[in-house]
């Protein structure tokens, strides 16, 4: 070893001892390629009493010098915190998984119980998971807390393996009466992917203990998003939750939504640049009328979100007294919609909460064909499932939920009167008469579960609306009791239908390829008289009242249903003041 690089190594040796047992060379630079590089360092560990956190991040260690590092470690039983990010830098990709294993054989030699593990910024792949797998696996990470493999380049295969390790750590734990409790899961830029993202999401499911999941910037899209939801759910006790970077679309945000009921601890989600879009943006604000007592942060930035999901988001924001950051920046507001957010926010004094909007997209331009948006979503989706996604699909964790299967849920469809069958099939004021008694059949068609199809019910019988007082009161009838049905249940129930109503009036733009349904004055003008009803919610009526206000171009063939709307949603606003 060259006499300036042992001065070199002598000199970061004085300053290592950092307090609390830990023995730090932390951004020294060191190459340490072999035992004679190491001897002072080894040395050092060795004569090192009580050590518990050892730091080799921004140092290159090959694989002769971690040899020799590890024979050091094998009696530092009380070790507990291992950061060993950025510690291969020039190494060869097949060198990493060796230096690994001899420093893992050490670890579980000495019988050392580790609680923070830290192995980011080493561009080791799969292979490197394979490293540190039997590790992983061992007595000595039985007490892991913390596991930080950011930017590792793991893939598919590494959150595969990485996942059967963490499933096999806590069998072994569970069994001795001690199973592992990891809180911390950090692993963004890894290419995971859905596969390796579902893998991974087995293993959460199964600890049910993790506070904080990092995994920003993995390829994954909604099967993958979808299958993290799940896992979600079972983690109760979840502070953190970042998955910034992905692709959620209006599917796997859903999914989150529906998890974010049931987690009453979450202090801060991330979901920006994951293409949240609108319909997404209205279920996450019906999670936060509901439920998130305790959130601080949401980031939603660079979701392709139109102002009046903005402005309904902004709303259900208002009254979260923990809230202190809401980030919208990046999404298509335009500059009236930056400004009807900011004052919408500051009208409440929160405005401070609001975090710079200076990189807004602007507008959305109006396409009617542009169904081929989601063509590379809509491939990806059907490679994950096997087939093409029927609408309703979308709402199947809202089915789940209760259990169910969408199948089981349905309405009896097949033992439907044949008139009802023959009205949804073509609807007319004559065959709607004609039902009579049969009216109760056809308010059956509609469940909470199933959204899509109570818009096309509510859609078909509005439609008929007239001022003949038969033909105004059965179709009132009907639309009272399906809005009645649809909107008494949870908000993430009731916003997911209001939300499909407004992309079939052509009021909101939806994901996909959707049947709209020729906006007719008859459905605004039952809305009209739902509004006026108990059963109808102001915050429901400020939702619809937003984009109504937002849609002037689109109202133009029902100014006066429209005008009568608007009307009826502002007296609503005004009783709740």
């Amino acid at each position: 070893m060259a006499s300036d690089d042992i001065s070199q190594l002598a000199d970061a040796l004085s300053k290592t001892h950092v307090g609390d047992g830990e023995l730090s060379y932390k951004g020294m630079g060191l190459k340490l390629d072999n035992a004679e590089s190491v001897e002072e360092l080894v040395c050092e560990i060795k004569q090192y009493q009580g050590l518990r956190a050892l730091c080799l991040e921004g140092n290159t260690v090959g694989v002769e010098a971690a040899q020799a590092i590890a024979k050091a470690l094998e009696s530092k039983d009380q070790l507990q915190r291992c950061y060993w990010s950025d510690m291969f830098t020039g190494r060869l990709r097949s060198e990493i998984p060796i230096a690994l294993r001899f420093l893992g054989s050490a670890l579980m030699s000495a019988g050392a119980r580790l609680t923070e593990l830290d192995l980011s910024d080493n561009a080791f792949g799969p292979d490197g998971v394979k490293g540190i797998e039997q590790l992983l696996k061992s007595p000595s990470c039985h007490t892991l807390r913390e596991l930080r493999l950011n930017n590792c380049g793991m893939g598919i295969g590494g959150g595969k393996i990485l996942s059967e390790a963490l499933m096999e750590c806590h069998r072994q734990s569970s069994a001795l009466g001690t199973p592992l409790r990891l809180r911390i899961f950090v692993a963004g830029r890894n290419r995971l992917e859905n596969e390796g993202a579902s893998a991974l999401a087995k293993a959460f499911q199964l600890m049910g203990s993790l506070e904080e999941v990092h995994m920003p910037q993995n390829g994954i899209n909604y099967p993958g998003v979808t299958a993290l939801a799940s896992a979600m759910r079972h983690n109760p006790a979840l502070r953190v939750l970042n998955f910034n970077d992905n692709t959620f679309t209006k599917k796997g945000t859903l999914a989150m939504a529906q998890a974010l009921r049931h987690l009453r601890n979450v202090q801060v989600i991330n979901f920006g640049d994951c293409l949240v879009r609108s319909e997404g943006a209205i279920a996450l604000a019906a999670v936060l009328r509901e439920g998130l007592p305790i959130l601080k942060e949401l980031n939603l930035s660079f979701g392709e979100i139109t102002e009046a999901a903005a402005l309904v988001l902004a709303q259900a924001v208002m009254d979260k007294s923990h809230m202190e950051k809401v980030d919208m920046n990046g999404n298509c507001l335009g500059e009236e919609g930056c400004e009807a957010l900011r004052e919408a926010m500051e009208t409440r004094d929160k405005g401070d909460m609001l975090a710079s909007l200076s990189d807004d997209e602007g507008e959305p331009e109006d396409e009617d064909e542009d169904d081929g948006d989601d063509d590379e979503d809509d491939e990806e989706e059907e490679d994950a499932t096997g087939g093409s996604n029927d609408e309703n699909d979308e709402y199947g964790e809202i089915v789940k939920e209760n259990g169910r299967t969408k199948q089981e849920d349905s309405p009896v469809k097949a033992q439907s009167p044949a008139e009802v069958v023959s009205f949804l099939n073509c609807p007319s004021a004559e065959k709607l008469l004609q039902l009579g008694d049969m009216r109760a059949d056809l308010q059956q068609q509609v469940d909470a579960s199933e959204p899509h199809e109570a818009a096309d019910v509510f859609l078909k019988v509005a439609s008929l609306y007239s001022e003949d007082p038969e033909l105004k009161t059965a179709v009132l009838e009907i639309t009272d009791s399906v809005l009645k049905k649809l909107l008494s249940g949870s908000a993430l129930h009731s916003y997911s239908f209001l939300s499909i109503l407004l992309v079939r009036m052509g009021l909101l733009k939806g994901e996909g390829k959707v049947k709209k349904a020729p906006l007719a004055s008859g459905h605004l003008l039952c809305l009209e008289h739902a509004v006026q009803q108990d059963y109808f919610p102001q915050h429901h009526a400020s939702l619809l009242h937003i984009f109504l206000s937002k849609n002037d171009e689109a109202l133009k063939s029902c100014t006066g249903a429209s005008e009568s709307l608007s009307s009826a949603l502002e007296k609503k606003s005004r009783e709740h003041h």
